[in-house]
């Protein structure tokens, strides 16, 4: 689109469904690298990613041509098929239903990166549920508990 200028950064969270710790840390980077390469295909820029075994953080650069629900559709869908075909999982791997989105403005850029990069410590103090609900609550976003993350069966 000619004459658009946007400066859009999402931090986008999602979870291993039921929230199972299921990725592993010796295919990790390999699943960030797919990642990333699905997000810069679509057109975007990834600016951090990182997560723990049972949830993914990424934080981009969001163009306008595309929702941010249709790309984290895109990345989910995309990245469950590939760890499927390369069986990097028993059974069959597939993310949480949702995601949560956050946009944060030029100046929390560096904050944001840092806070990503540091998940391996951070997690130490905090758990996903815990850091997820902070979230929402820090960003007064209205949720309702029971639909948060499905439950595990």
């Amino acid at each position: 689109m000619a004459n658009t200028y946007t400066q859009i950064h999402i931090h986008a969270i999602f979870g291993v469904q039921n929230r199972i710790s299921l990725i592993k840390s010796e295919w990790e980077e390999e699943l960030y690298r797919y990642i990333t390469g699905i997000i810069t295909q679509q057109g975007h820029k990834l600016l951090a990613i990182n997560g723990m075994p049972d949830h993914v953080h990424v934080f981009m650069g969001l163009r306008p041509v595309q929702s941010v629900s249709d790309l984290m559709q895109e990345v989910k869908t995309s990245s469950s098929k590939w760890i499927n075909q390369k069986k990097l999982v028993a059974g069959k791997f597939s993310w949480q239903e949702g995601f949560g989105a956050f946009s944060y403005s030029k100046s929390h850029v560096n904050n944001v990166i840092d806070y990503i990069k540091s998940q391996k410590e951070h997690h130490q103090k905090s758990s996903f549920i815990d850091e997820y609900l902070s979230f929402l609550r820090k960003f007064e976003i209205d949720f309702d508990e029971r639909y948060i993350f499905k439950p595990i069966d």
